[in-house]
């Protein structure tokens, strides 16, 4: 995919000039300042929230170097970038891109560099590798297209200490599960990242998090979790909104509430709740934020969206014999009937990647069991049983993503992964979230300014995780940095997602360009963050 043009097919980039070469004469008998890269002319939205302002940004080995009238200024090469917007690089603090970092073949991360990204948070919902110094390496092995932060996952930490066990830890698994938490941040993890709607996360206490969580809180980590109910499964939404900010309170830790939503027709309309409870929290002194994806619908696998957790206690043998027993089977198929219907039914769901059956990529539940004559609970049951396919799940309401999207406590996030291109029917948000969000909310429906919107996006995800020098156009930060267009879409759709965002029109990894007038330049600039090492 190398040098795909960004911008949309028949339309020409919007504001590009060709940058100027200065001559080493030319160099030589200017007396100011020489820089690597002037972006000029353009409109600064500089992360804070702060109006944009008209300025120019000058770059010098790989960090920001002046903000300002440079026009006496000299550069090796010199960005007419009028009309356009000159913001940090885009954070996201909740992405499955790691594995796909990690190959060779994607390594480039270009469907992220596309929609605005410098940095993605990998690791997320207690999932991830626990030998992060071996993840490290794969990262690195061919070069990162961007930056990747990683998390340390309690899902993975309590599988590899008692596998798929349904109980309370013993002393002994809990000390070993510190020990794990405490050698992932040594390795330079910004902090610990939970899934308790997923297996095995889900077998935990709370008070199980709060103690790992004050192993992660010793070294100035977050705490971001997918919390144990995003609709009326176990807990209920609310309650399990109020565990993230218990683990805030009782770890001494910046807790994360991370893509925040109301899943299901159930729980509709509660998002004035959890803002109310976060308000309190925040309130009474706590950190506590949350992170947000912009899209009415969510995906995970058929799974963990139907299956309740007892079922899968042992792990896919063990529920295969569960299944087995017809007593036990009607057990898990009443149970399924209630899931789907917080899901909102079978037309709801629609299948994104299914290995065993390619075929069923990209259609709805509802027209695969119609088309079998069978009852959808029992077709969902089969595919579970042949390995179980990923889904797209249509569960939200616009009154609740637009509620939490506009607080300003709630950063920017995908979920989304970095998909191969043209394989399955992944969700557009690997392809599209942050463009969407500045494209549809901003520019199209005026939701929220530009500058709150790049600001949940950049300083806000910075501050949160504690990265210093970047998410700030700022003299001294690290020169990640994008230049878009006011055409900032997003083209992906939950039909044809395969299709990357368009406007970005040059982005700076640590000051070397990986889109330059709307192509993609092949660098390799980024690297894997360490906290506590400057980023």
């Amino acid at each position: 995919m190398n040098r795909t043009p960004l911008t949309p097919p028949g339309r020409a980039a919007i504001g590009l000039a060709p940058f100027t070469l200065f001559t080493a004469m030319a160099l030589a008998s200017c007396s100011a300042p020489i820089y690597d890269t002037i972006l000029q002319g353009g409109r600064v939205v500089d992360g804070t929230g702060a109006p944009a302002r008209q300025a120019d940004v000058a770059i010098l080995d790989g960090r920001i170097a002046a903000i300002g009238d440079l026009g006496g200024a000299a550069a090796a090469t010199t960005l007419d970038v009028s009309g356009l917007h000159v913001a940090p690089g885009f954070i996201d603090t909740h992405s499955h891109a790691g594995p796909g970092l990690a190959s060779a073949e994607l390594s480039h991360g270009e469907p992220l560099l596309a929609m605005g990204l410098t940095t993605v948070v990998i690791n997320p919902d207690g999932g991830g590798p626990v030998d992060l110094d071996e993840q490290r390496v794969a990262l690195e092995a061919d070069g990162l297209g961007l930056n990747a932060a990683q998390l340390i996952g309690h899902g993975s930490i309590r599988r590899q200490v008692m596998s798929m066990d349904d109980r309370g830890p013993t002393d002994g698994e809990l000390d070993q599960m510190r020990a794990l938490v405490r050698t992932g941040m040594e390795a330079g993890a910004w902090g610990l990242s939970s899934g308790t709607f997923y297996t095995p996360g889900s077998y935990s206490e709370n008070v199980e998090l709060i103690e790992l969580g004050r192993v992660a809180g010793e070294f100035g980590g977050i705490y971001t979790s997918h919390i144990r109910d995003e609709s009326n499964y176990t807990i209920g939404l609310v309650a399990a909104v109020e565990e993230v900010i218990d683990v805030a309170r009782q770890a001494g830790i910046t807790g994360v509430v991370t893509h925040i939503k109301a899943l299901g027709p159930p729980v509709w309309g509660s998002s004035a709740i959890i803002v109310e409870r976060i308000e309190a929290a925040r309130a009474e002194g706590l950190s506590v934020y949350a992170d947000q994806y912009p899209y009415l619908a969510s995906a995970t696998g058929l799974s963990a969206a139907l299956l309740p957790r007892w079922s899968q206690a042992g792990g896919s043998d063990a529920f295969a014999e569960r299944v087995a027993s017809p007593d036990t089977r009607a057990r898990i198929r009443e149970a399924m009937v209630e899931n789907l219907a917080r899901r909102g039914g079978a037309d709801r769901i629609q299948f994104r990647r299914f290995t065993a059956d390619p075929s069923i990529e990209g259609r709805l539940l509802s027209d695969i069991a119609a088309e079998h004559e069978a009852d959808p609970i029992d077709v969902a049951l089969d595919l579970i049983l042949r390995g179980g396919p990923s889904i797209v799940s249509f569960n939200m309401s616009e009154e609740d993503l637009l509620t939490l999207m506009v607080q300003e406590w709630t950063m920017t996030s995908s979920d989304g992964g970095l998909p191969q291109f043209g394989i399955g029917v992944p969700h557009p948000r690997s392809y599209g979230a942050f463009a969407r969000k500045i494209g549809k909310f901003v520019f199209e429906d005026g939701v929220m300014s530009l500058e709150a919107a790049v600001r949940s996006m950049t300083s806000l995800p910075a501050d949160v995780m504690g990265m210093d020098d970047r998410g700030r156009i700022e003299e001294g930060m690290v020169a990640d940095i994008v230049v878009f267009s006011d055409y900032f879409r997003d083209n992906a759709t939950f039909t044809e997602p395969h299709q990357l965002s368009a406007g970005v029109v040059h982005l700076f990894v640590g000051g070397e360009a990986a889109v330059s007038n709307s192509s993609f330049t092949g660098a390799r600039a980024g690297r894997v963050l360490v906290r506590g090492t400057g980023g």
